[in-house]
């Protein structure tokens, strides 16, 4: 089975009328074309190919996932 892997934008404020995933990876024959998504938009595509959606975990301070010296 496809899987979709998609997290939360980082930049986005509340209320903002943008769409607020992004897709990370996706595994099976699958190919997107838009940068951003919005959840109803990935949960129909999920539904018609018969994917799963893991929705990553986002860092909720902003202080990780950076480099290190």
């Amino acid at each position: 089975m496809a899987k979709i892997f998609a997290r939360e934008r980082r930049k986005i404020e509340q209320g903002e009328k943008k769409p607020r995933f992004r897709v990370v990876a996706a595994t099976g024959d699958i190919k997107f074309f838009a940068e951003h998504i919005r959840k109803r938009e990935l949960e129909a595509i999920a539904k018609e190919i018969g994917a799963d959606i893991v929705y990553l975990p986002t860092d909720p301070a902003g202080t990780g996932g950076g480099k290190t010296a």
